[in-house]
């Protein structure tokens, strides 16, 4: 992996992060409103879920 594919993922997830609050910042408030009232162990189980999902997809891509 060189250093210009490591950027552009980045940029590329930076995009991606950046629609919801540019498309709808409503929704997207009040999403983390939402998120807000989870528990510690519901978002690291999200975040535990994300990692894994993401792992995965780089597996069947890669």
């Amino acid at each position: 992996m060189t250093a210009e594919t490591l950027l552009s993922a980045l940029a590329l997830v930076l995009v991606i992060e950046g629609l919801m609050p540019l498309l709808g910042p409503a929704q997207w408030r009040k999403f983390f409103e939402q998120a807000l009232a989870l528990g510690d162990g519901q978002i690291r189980f999200v975040g535990l879920a994300s990692v894994l999902i993401g792992l995965l997809l780089l597996l069947l891509i890669g």
